[in-house]
């Protein structure tokens, strides 16, 4: 186990005044070792292969090497676990979203910028994220391996009936899980959809851009009011609760505190679901630390609900998904390939 040995850390960032801050939180860190830093990509590679650190904290913006071109070279020639430090909302989020695609485990913004003065303020943030990356099988986490491409869902005709309402929830290595998923299911799908991801605020919006463009589902960051649809995902934004409206066809969103550190909250939005949905329910856990969503399933399954969970094989972390199995309210443990099959079927 990792607590029982030293966690040892290389800090990559351009600026001086940044390596240092960041490197006096893994030094006051008990278990964590600081093994040294680097200015730039290529001294990052040159580090990872003469210090084998355990895990990485990247800087994105960099000169002669930034920090996905380093990324990229290590996740193929000597793969680590990398923590990105992102800059903050609007500006960080497209590069930090492709960070996560070519293999980094997680990212932590900056507080104020390149140079954040106030990096302290996301010392606990960025240790807690340190020592779940020391823990992640690596196999896991190199792009392109890991999961077979499927091949895509059949279309179909347009369903008709009472259409479903699938509720998946995820968080560390779930933006990888949804990419996977979401582009492999059909157009006509008989379900809308709602979606919760934890993740920063500035960042959801990002990511429903780009999961859109890649899937034949509509995908787009919920906001108040939004109907729910067949063939429409509603991803929760990043620092709201997402809900159902009592009518059961609309969305509401709120900023009630947030649910085991976390808002949103997947138990939040799906206990809203099993509350008000008026069709049948589907339920999904992907990979996340924590346990956010196993009350949400098991109040899924009480009203009739289809649960399916993430197999540990294929978690980053297996975190959320065991919480889930060991309410007994899943019906499916599936590897993340075998996932968006088992959707279509629970949509028919």
């Amino acid at each position: 186990m990792t607590d029982l040995r030293t966690i040892k850390v290389l800090v990559v960032d351009d600026s001086t005044l940044m390596r240092n801050m960041v490197g006096d939180i893994i030094k006051a860190t008990p278990g964590f070792k600081l093994v040294g830093s680097a200015k730039n990509g290529l001294e990052a590679i040159e580090q990872v292969r003469q210090l084998s650190p355990d895990v990485v904290t990247m800087d994105i913006e960099m000169p002669k090497m930034d920090g996905l071109q380093a990324l990229a070279r290590l996740m193929t020639e000597s793969p680590v676990a990398t923590v990105m430090l992102s800059a903050h909302a609007k500006e960080g989020a497209e590069s930090t979203l492709l960070a996560l695609e070519l293999g980094a485990v997680d990212f932590v913004t900056k507080p104020s910028g390149s140079i954040s003065l106030d990096i302290d303020k996301v010392r606990v943030e960025l240790v807690e994220k340190i020592r779940i990356a020391a823990e992640v099988d690596l196999a896991k986490m190199k792009p392109g391996t890991g999961h077979h491409p499927a091949p895509a869902m059949p279309e179909g005709r347009a369903p008709s009936g009472v259409m479903k309402t699938l509720a998946i929830g995820s968080s560390t290595g779930g933006t990888r899980a949804l990419s996977e998923i979401l582009p492999k299911l059909p157009r006509e799908i008989n379900a809308a959809l709602l979606l919760v991801q934890h993740m920063p605020v500035g960042f959801t919006k990002s990511l429903a851009e780009r999961l859109d463009n890649r899937s034949k589902i509509r995908i787009k960051e919920a906001q108040e009011g939004d109907m729910l649809e067949r063939g429409l995902a509603l991803l929760a934004p990043a620092g709201y609760h997402m809900e159902l409206s009592p009518s059961g066809d609309r969305i509401k969103l709120n900023q009630n505190p947030p649910k085991f550190g976390v808002r949103p909250s997947v138990d939040v939005m799906m206990e809203s679901v099993a509350l008000y949905s008026p069709a049948e329910t589907v339920g999904v856990i992907l990979t996340g630390m924590g346990h956010d969503g196993a009350n949400g399933v098991a109040s899924l399954k009480k009203k009739g609900g289809h649960i399916i969970a993430e197999d540990r094989s294929t978690c980053v972390v297996y975190g959320m998904p065991k919480a889930a199995v060991e309410t007994g309210a899943v019906d499916e443990v599936l590897p993340l390939e075998q996932i968006p099959g088992a959707i279509v079927r629970s949509c028919r």
